[in-house]
């Protein structure tokens, strides 16, 4: 679990309860100390760093893995994260409390609604409209009873901050996740509330989904650290199937692993599976996109495109004057009405 800890720890839920201020309020000034502290939003990237990186993957980027070890990752995928979460319980990753600030249409009743506020992600120059660094609440295709699923909630680390802070006694949030093991976790969890949310198992990769809800039925759908662990052939068919099971004006929110991002780089030569896709040392899969992949994947399959932005963090480690950049894309995408 070694691999795994380097990457998904600090990939996914590095936003600890730290004490100092987050969301993109600590900026590198142009001659400041990098190690006066252990964090630093809204990095951009030189064209020395930018064609260091690019060298590091091509390195790594080779398949040299036989046709049955990868049908054997593809075949077996729900097992090795049964395992993984039969390993760790609930006890691997924290609630993301930062989820509500980085999207708070997922709980608007807990600020006045169409205002701003600040975020801690990085802008590139391609995303002019958020430029100040500000983001506004996009408006919302539900005002009461909103209906909400978390594809590949784990053991309800998004779920539970949602419940909490959305006051909306109407609220509904369906979760699922294709490990049985996890689905078990969560349901054990004291804030699982079957009046408001209900769990289920569920492989989104397969052709015909069953699920507890109609099709054209939800307001939004929840995608944070999970579309990058499907294979990049089964990509296209899941956001298909969202479209489907999204109402009109229905929106997608959604986080992930950026290319170049240092899980990417810290992969060994013989660990890669396909381009930009990756097997970790306890046999669960990572990809990592950029914002064009995100771009196609989205728009290309009938949504519009709300915001799509890359953003970047520098970690150090102080003690062993280390750098460490991290990338993640996040986005927002709606059904037209």
């Amino acid at each position: 679990m070694a691999e795994l800890t380097a990457t998904t720890a600090v990939g996914d839920d590095d936003d600890r309860e730290t004490g100092r201020p987050r969301f993109g309020t600590r900026n590198l000034p142009h001659d400041g100390d990098v190690f006066q502290h252990n964090a630093w939003d809204n990095v951009t990237w030189d064209e020395e760093q930018e064609k260091l990186v690019q060298q590091k993957v091509n390195e790594n980027s080779i398949v040299t893995m036989s046709s049955e070890k990868l049908f054997k990752y593809e075949a077996e995928a729900d097992k090795y994260w049964d395992k993984f979460y039969g390993i760790h319980n609930n006890r691997f990753f924290k609630d993301r409390h930062w989820l509500l600030i980085e999207f708070p249409e997922l709980a608007p009743n807990t600020v006045k609604q169409n205002t701003e506020r600040p975020m801690r992600a990085a802008f590139t120059d391609n995303d002019k409209n958020y430029g100040d660094k500000h983001i506004k609440i996009l408006d919302l295709p539900c005002k009461d009873s909103c209906r909400i699923l978390e594809i590949g909630c784990g053991v309800g680390n998004t779920v539970f901050p949602i419940l909490m802070y959305n006051t909306d006694p109407k609220l509904f949030v369906y979760c699922c996740d294709f490990s049985m093991t996890a689905i078990d976790i969560l349901k054990q969890n004291p804030a699982y509330d079957i009046n408001r949310c209900k769990a289920f198992v569920l492989d989104v990769t397969q052709e015909t989904w069953t699920t507890p809800f109609e099709p054209e039925s939800l307001d939004i759908i929840v995608l944070i650290f999970v579309l990058s662990a499907i294979h990049p052939d089964k990509m296209q068919h899941v956001i298909q199937q969202m479209h489907r099971y999204l109402k009109s004006g229905g929106i997608i929110l959604f986080r992930d692993y950026g290319r170049y991002d240092l899980a990417q780089l810290r992969f060994k030569k013989d660990k890669c599976i396909g381009k930009n896709f990756y097997v970790r040392g306890d046999g669960t899969r990572v990809y990592f996109f950029s914002q064009e992949d995100i771009r196609e994947l989205f728009t290309g399959n009938g949504f519009i495109e709300e915001q799509n932005f890359v953003d970047r963090r520098l970690q150090v480690n102080r003690g062993k004057q280390l750098k460490m950049y991290r990338v993640w894309v996040q986005a927002k995408y709606r059904k037209p009405s």
